[in-house]
């Protein structure tokens, strides 16, 4: 059995819990905790009177000061754009050619144009801009659209086969498969064809049969000798570097069923000098011409 703890005179009362025959004491809070914690409270009331804080049905309140944080980062943004409009301004007043030639407007325009690429851009074709299945490597030399500033430009502003955008590029490629333009041997053949502009076919006996079929179907697009042509968008089929990629199986998907990427336009989204500071930071990164 326990044994009951000993009480002294003087001792305070206890709480009545007891443990193996230790009880607590019921001392008293010490009065600097106790005002530190009625102050807090006290600051708590205040705060939420003052500020936004308690959530309603469809926004929280506003508080008596009417502060915001949507309204503070607003005011640094402005105050931010009210710093850079006069060279914002001589972005958008230059031809778009002659800012490398400035070499603090040049500056200027890759530091602008890497943020809004990462902030708008990286979501599809990377961090890096290496790109992705799908959406295109922005620092090789392959581009469906050509790839000087001016042409970047054009991409950026206006996108790829969006329906927002009157001035968008625009171009598609038939389901020769799936709409029954082409048999299932014929799409057979051509693939071995086009694997063979730039490897090695699956099917070399077929190679030949192919090369007809693409005659007869392809060439207007992508050209006699399968290296494209950008008014229309049609990619280079010679030189091994393939958008959804190149194998057998992915090729004869694409000529099955066709591709139809699309590109938001961002006129709509981003300034003039936004969309010529990205067109300027995507040319320099290597593979604008």
């Amino acid at each position: 059995m326990s044994k009951k703890s000993q009480k002294f005179e003087g001792d305070p009362k206890t709480t009545g819990h007891s443990w193996d025959g230790i009880e607590e004491f019921d001392n008293p809070m010490p009065r600097w905790w106790l005002w530190t914690l009625y102050a807090t409270i006290i600051w708590a009331v205040g705060y939420t009177i003052a500020y936004p804080a308690w959530p309603m049905i469809n926004s929280a309140t506003a508080g008596l000061l009417g502060w915001s944080s949507r309204a503070a980062v607003a005011e640094q943004i402005a105050a931010v754009e009210e710093g850079n409009a006069s060279i914002n301004n001589q972005l958008v007043e230059v031809a778009l050619t002659s800012i490398p030639d400035n070499a603090e407007l040049d500056t200027y325009a890759v530091s602008a144009g890497g943020a809004v690429f990462r902030t708008w851009c990286a979501q599809c074709h990377g961090s890096g801009a290496a790109g992705a299945k799908g959406y295109p490597n922005l620092l090789d030399d392959d581009w469906l659209w050509g790839g000087d500033i001016e042409a970047i430009y054009n991409t950026v502003a206006h996108g790829i086969r969006n329906e927002d955008d009157e001035d968008a590029r625009y171009s598609e490629m038939p389901a020769f498969g799936r709409d029954e333009i082409l048999e299932p041997e014929q799409v057979d053949q051509v693939v071995n064809y086009v694997m063979s502009l730039s490897g090695t076919p699956q099917d070399a006996s077929k190679v030949a049969a192919g090369a007809e079929v693409y005659a007869d179907n392809c060439v207007s697009c992508h050209g006699e000798d399968g290296t494209g042509d950008r008014e229309q968008g049609a990619p280079n089929l010679a030189d091994a570097i393939w958008l959804y990629g190149g194998d057998y199986d992915t090729l004869t998907a694409t000529v099955h069923g066709s591709r139809f990427g699309v590109m938001p336009a961002w006129t709509s989204r981003l300034t003039e000098a936004q969309i010529r500071a990205v067109s300027v930071y995507v040319h320099q990164l290597g593979g604008g011409e």
